[in-house]
């Protein structure tokens, strides 16, 4: 690199001492914007060597600035050190704004998926937040408040889930598949496990079960075929190295037509009459019977407890409507077993997710899901309410410049894996934008604060009411007029 143009490149001490990264560092702490910093004044660096000003990335729009310097690609290699300086701070101060923006921040879901993965699964009602606050400091986590005595963390909910279910023992554990990696070590390791070759599943982040088998040093022993397995392939599979049986719902997907597969209850008697226990993954959570969701088909803990299942597991944040956790519920002997288990410890429940579960328990005992918990209140609301909130929301927007806005009809699912395939009648707001594409449209919406996160169909973003909570619905309005009235970003995150 010339001299003249390695002279270009600012100073660290130099930069530091400028009031926007003094600013900086007040919010984020020096280490991390130290960092951020070499890397723009690498940037630089690597610009000036090609010595292609003229080809260099344009500075993306920040979504806390308000865009680009005027008459300056942001890239193009700087005539001065003062330009080179003022360069490398808005390349930092852009990457730190996204810092902030990549947090788990609160987002509007208008994607039509009332469970999405990707946006945390189930919204957790007001009692389950108010409890994540009192237990956010010193909390009773494994203590007995009556004896002073150590106990196990979960003991909170037992009760309350024998009760429910019907089962004599419980334990939580992070999520539903530590409680499967959990179960299958601690009682069938070096041993062999029957299951249909119809519910060799694989969910979310590539987690197979297969090779959690594999993990926890199980057999895995495949009976049946993919669309039709009957309980004579389990009885013939069974062996001196068989140590259970277990049923998998397939939670993210359905088998249609010609298919065949045994009840957890004839899954249940054969194991109990063979000297082996039947473990029952129900996946979605479901604590008991629901006339809203019955349709849909999903296994509930009650009714796997009331078939004979020796354990029944599942998740906390789907149909449950509960925070992140692995709830494993049945016979005391064999909770024990996994209760003294090492991994047992490495997979255990924090205390703000047991606290949140704890309070959604409560909500299922006092029986006023309907009433407390955002998932079925989003299951409940009747098409017509949905067209009353678009209309109001529309009408809330006004006009916005360059987007044309309609009230479509639409198809919202429960998603997070559960209901497969099970669609919902729904409606939503159309944005059309006769500027931009609705993949750009997308992304000034997600990158919102608060985020609005939508879907795309034919060129257009649609805001799908039925995952929208309705006292969302006043921020949806503010934060869309920011969007799209020009002042994008210059709220404070």
């Amino acid at each position: 690199m010339p001299d003249d143009v390695r002279k270009l490149i600012p100073s660290m001490t130099v930069l530091l001492a400028r009031p926007e990264v003094t600013s900086l560092i007040e919010w984020f702490g020096p280490d991390i914007v130290r960092m951020k910093l070499l890397h723009a004044i690498e940037r630089l660096r690597s610009n000036l060597s090609r010595e292609v000003s003229s080809e260099s990335e344009a500075i993306q729009e920040s979504p806390c600035t308000g865009g680009l310097t005027p008459n300056r690609s942001p890239n193009n290699s700087p005539a001065t050190k003062q330009d080179a300086e003022k360069l490398v701070t808005e390349w930092l101060v852009n990457d730190m704004d996204r810092t902030l923006l990549d947090a788990p921040r609160k987002v509007i879901n208008a994607t039509g998926v009332l469970l999405h993965t990707g946006l945390g699964r189930a919204p957790l009602a007001e009692a389950a937040q108010n409890a994540i606050m009192d237990a956010a400091g010193a909390c009773l986590l494994e203590i007995d408040p009556e004896s002073g005595e150590r106990s196990y963390r979960g003991f909170q909910v037992d009760e309350l889930l024998k009760a429910l279910t019907g089962c004599q023992d419980s334990l939580i554990v992070n999520n539903n598949a530590g409680a499967t990696l959990l179960l299958l070590q601690a009682l069938c390791q070096g041993r062999e496990v029957l299951i249909s070759r119809s519910q060799l599943v694989e969910i979310g982040g590539s987690f197979r079960l297969p090779e959690i088998f594999k993990t926890a040093g199980v057999e895995l022993r495949e009976v049946g075929t993919t669309n039709r397995t009957h309980l004579r392939d389990y009885a013939t599979a069974i062996n001196e190295r068989t140590a259970a049986i277990l049923r998998v719902h397939a939670s993210n997907f359905r088998i249609i037509g010609f298919t065949a597969e045994p009840s957890s209850y004839e899954l249940a008697q054969l194991a109990r009459a063979r000297g082996l226990w039947m473990f029952d993954d129900i996946g979605s959570g479901q604590l008991l019977p629901n006339p809203l969701l019955k349709s849909f088909e999903e296994p509930d803990f009650r009714a796997s407890i009331d078939d004979g299942a020796d354990l029944v597991l599942g998740s906390g944040d789907k149909l449950l409507g509960g925070p992140q956790a692995g709830i494993i519920i049945g016979r005391a002997s064999l909770m024990e077993v996994l209760r003294q288990h090492p991994l047992a410890r490495c997979l255990r429940i924090d205390k703000l997710s047991l606290a949140a579960l704890h309070a959604t328990l409560l909500i299922h005992a006092r029986g006023t899901v309907a009433d407390e918990l955002p998932l079925y209140q989003m299951l409940h609301t009747d098409v017509t309410t949905l067209n009353q909130r678009a209309e109001s929301i529309i009408d809330g927007l006004g006009t916005l410049r360059n987007v044309r806005l309609q009230i479509v009809p639409s198809i919202a699912e429960v998603g997070g894996g559960s209901c497969a395939a099970r669609q919902i009648p729904s409606v939503a707001i159309s944005l059309h934008s006769t500027e931009i594409t609705a993949t750009a449209l997308a992304r000034k919406l997600r990158m919102s604060v608060p985020a609005i996160w939508g879907r795309i169909e034919a060129d257009a973003v649609l805001l799908d009411l039925r995952s929208v909570l309705p006292q969302n619905d006043s921020l949806l309005i503010e934060t869309a007029k920011w969007v799209f009235n020009g002042q994008f970003g210059k709220r404070d995150l």
